[in-house]
């Protein structure tokens, strides 16, 4: 190499890296605007709770959300859950998508760092000799068209992020990958509130079974009072029929319930990830009720920051803030180094030689001059998408705090419900013996039997459909205020493609 030639590279070399250390020091501006969370005032308590919670109430609510399903005190229940929780498949899912947007995020990330690409080529080539004016190649005369080419090299690009156009990218990925975790949490809060509402009601129609075998008891009871009477010269064939129209009626009345038992068991199986029927002997046997837990009371502080589609709506925000800074930066100038070395040669030997080597070496800058609009167009539209998840955000605390108001106002409300269907359901039976015993006596007719009994049958399915409700009422508020997945890990997922059986250098630039 001459020495102009070796002073050429120097200069080249020189201006490159005057260049690049000019944009490393640009590098910490960052355009577009900074995420500040939306603050809405907050009311101090919920209107439907009965008096302010005290310190001690709300830390032993806030003890309570990791694992709520414990205050009903059922052991089945809480196996139920635990197998829930490991074997749910939207679980699993929704596992699987907060690995691919993780993924996505070190794409995004990947445009920090240089792109290094190796090639080689060999080969023929035949040039056309019937071009006017085509200029000469050494060693290659118009009568030899052709020639061997043999190459390898490197080629390399490296994007310097002066303006942050890939940092708010990232920023934006980042925040993606936040809301798919809390899109899991719900998925679990929800999977959650549907498995234990099952469990009642599995339990619930259980207890409105047992009801309806000591219904069709006593109308078989009362079908043989008016045989036996009938025999006796007292009855007649009238009430033989209303007693036997009874009992048919109440058998008939037991067959849907036994079907519904069947379908929630199912229901339970695929809540827990498993073939439908699996567990169907299992839940069939007769459990009681479980128990009411305590009121939990809260704040709405707490309800912001448990709710997962709150927590979601905030991180989509933020997001959609951070694409405003994508936006901005396309304004910008944009910076780029390309690198080409890429030998050739048309023999081994030569290949390797001084002479066949090629390389090149740039400081790319581009600026955008006239597009018609597009870029102040991006922008506009990031920030309408980024005020839009704003308001989204507000409403999602509006209509969370109204689940949460609408919850404490059935729970309070269903307490003295429950307690005066319970004396309706005690009376009634108390009727219903009366009015047996006096129709064997012969002091009434079979019709005031058949009422007092069908009051009875419904005060019971009444009352029973009541607790029903207040375990619903505590389930609803748990759910309102955002527990269940306190205590749970964000995902225990894994790649289908394990790194040991990726390639090289893969596993090299692994994280």
């Amino acid at each position: 190499m001459t020495m102009s030639a070796s002073m050429k590279t120097r200069r080249t070399f020189h201006r490159a890296g005057l260049m690049l250390l000019a944009a490393t020091m640009l590098a910490g501006c960052t355009v577009g605007p900074r995420y500040q969370p939306d603050r809405m005032k907050l009311p101090p308590g919920f209107a439907e709770d009965e008096h302010a919670a005290t310190p001690a109430e709300i830390a032993r609510t806030n003890a309570e959300l990791k694992d709520w399903w414990h205050r009903f005190g059922d052991a089945e229940l809480d196996r139920l859950v635990d197998r829930a929780i490991a074997g749910n498949y939207d679980l699993q899912i929704a596992g699987q998508r907060i690995l691919a947007e993780r993924a996505l995020r070190d794409v995004q990330a990947s445009a920090w760092y240089p792109q290094v690409d190796a090639n080689t080529t060999d080969g023929d080539a035949r040039y056309s000799i019937n071009v006017d004016n085509w200029p000469l190649r050494p060693g290659n005369p118009a009568n030899r068209p052709g020639a061997s080419y043999l190459s390898y090299g490197v080629s390399a690009s490296w994007q310097i992020d002066v303006f942050g156009r890939i940092r708010r990218a990232v920023e934006a990925s980042e925040h993606a990958v936040e809301e798919n975790v809390e899109e899991r949490r719900a998925v679990l809060m929800t999977m959650l509130s549907s498995l234990v509402s099952d469990y009642m009601v599995l339990r619930d129609t259980q207890l409105r079974l047992e009801i309806s075998n000591r219904n069709i008891g006593v109308a078989q009871e009362a079908y043989d009072l008016t045989r036996r009477l009938y025999l006796e010269g007292v009855g007649n064939t009238l009430q033989i029929a209303q007693a036997k129209a009874e009992l048919d009626a109440q058998q008939a009345a037991r067959e849907p319930l036994r079907t519904h038992i069947a379908q929630i068991t199912h229901a339970i199986d695929v809540l827990m990830g498993q073939v439908p029927g699996t567990t169907e002997a299992e839940l069939k046997v007769a459990q009681p009720l479980p128990q009411v837990p305590e009121f939990p009371a809260t704040v709405p502080s707490i309800v912001l920051g448990n709710r997962p589609d709150i927590r979601r709506a905030e991180r989509a925000y933020a997001e959609a803030t951070a694409r405003i800074g994508v936006a901005v930066a396309q304004m910008y100038p944009n910076f780029a180094i390309p690198l080409n070395f890429n030998p050739n040669a048309s023999a081994m030997y030569q290949v390797f030689e001084a002479g066949a080597l090629s390389w090149q070496f740039f400081m790319l800058a581009s600026l955008p001059l006239m597009h018609g609009g597009k870029l102040t167009g991006q922008i506009r539209a990031a920030q309408a998408a980024a005020e839009a998840s704003r308001l989204t955000y507000r409403q999602t605390v509006l209509g969370a705090f109204r689940e949460v108001e609408d919850a404490m106002a059935a729970w309070h409300d269903d307490v003295e419900h429950t307690e005066l269907l319970h004396r309706a359901a005690e009376d009634s039976r108390l009727a219903s013996d009366r009015a047996r015993k006096l129709y064997a006596a012969g002091l009434v007719g079979f019709l005031e039997v058949l009422t007092t009994e069908r009051t009875a049958l419904a005060a019971e399915n009444a009352e029973a459909v009541a607790r029903l409700e207040r375990l619903q009422d505590a389930i609803d508020l748990y759910t309102a205020m955002g527990a269940g997945w306190q205590g749970v890990g964000v995902t225990a997922s894994a790649l289908p493609v394990s790194l040991e059986k990726q390639n090289v250098l893969a596993r090299a630039f692994q994280d």
